[in-house]
């Protein structure tokens, strides 16, 4: 069963999430369909790079399967975990990715978007980081993508309510680009995806690789990796953590203790 579809436009790609009935969770079946598919366009010399859901979709994703979570005491978000690889495969991407966006993202999908390089949404969208709502530890390195995204003072309410912030909201606070209705928000996409792929592609890769580097190019020394890493044994070594997996295969509300 193929969970997304590929199209090429010229050479603007398109890669839809097409997996409604799990509310395009980041399964590792999808997430590895997304990662063949830019791969395939990056071979086909592609200059920009769609990423959306499929029309009508009130969730764009749901972010990472939690029914994929470990539940043995290995770590939930490792170097090999199928999201950090998408993440890392957008960043590196040699053209610009676009994230056209209609609909909640939650979770680690909020990760996957942040890390395209324009992201173009509804007035309906939302975003909404939920770790703290399963018991969850994230990533360092997420972390990262959500700093380089937004201020830390967001970063922390986002983290810490777990609460959905608007399109207009993250709009305004610089986490998204564009916030478009739903009537235009295909054509302004297109539109866009045109213009870049009009101009010259080398001199787009390049600026978009010096970014990345740039905007990665953080102080750390290697204790404090060593620490921010620890914290997260934390988490997934806790009680709550289970608590969380257990309580949301379950459908009910954890009840956490801190423990």
């Amino acid at each position: 069963m193929t969970l997304i579809s590929l199209t090429q436009d010229g050479p603007v790609g398109i890669i839809a999430l097409n997996n409604p009935k799990k509310h395009n969770a980041l399964s590792h079946q999808l997430v590895t369909e997304v990662i063949a598919a830019l791969k395939t366009l990056g071979e086909a010399s592609a200059r920009a790079v769609i990423l959306r859901a499929q029309a009508g979709s009130k969730v764009w994703s749901a972010g990472h399967d939690i029914g994929e979570l470990p539940e043995d005491g290995r770590d939930p978000l490792g170097w090999n975990d199928p999201l950090r690889e998408l993440v890392r495969t957008i960043e590196t991407f040699p053209c610009p990715v676009i994230a056209m966006i209609d609909g909640g993202v939650w979770g680690g999908a909020v990760e996957v978007v942040l890390a395209c390089d324009i992201i173009i949404a509804t007035p309906a969208s939302t975003f909404a980081v939920t770790p703290a709502k399963l018991g969850v530890p994230y990533n360092v390195s997420g972390m990262m993508t959500f700093m380089s995204a937004a201020s830390l003072r967001i970063v922390k309410e986002l983290a810490f309510t777990a609460t959905p912030i608007s399109a207009t909201r993250a709009e305004h606070v610089g986490m998204i680009n564009h916030v478009i209705e739903p009537q235009e928000l295909e054509a302004f996409t297109q539109d866009m995806a045109a213009t870049i792929a009009a101009n010259a592609p080398l001199s787009i890769s390049v600026m978009k690789e010096q970014l990345r580097v740039l905007a990665g190019a953080k102080p750390l020394t290697p204790r404090g990796f060593e620490k921010v890493q620890g914290l997260r044994r934390v988490v997934y070594d806790s009680q709550d953590y289970h608590e969380g997996i257990r309580a949301f295969k379950e459908k009910r509300k954890p009840k956490f203790t801190g423990s």
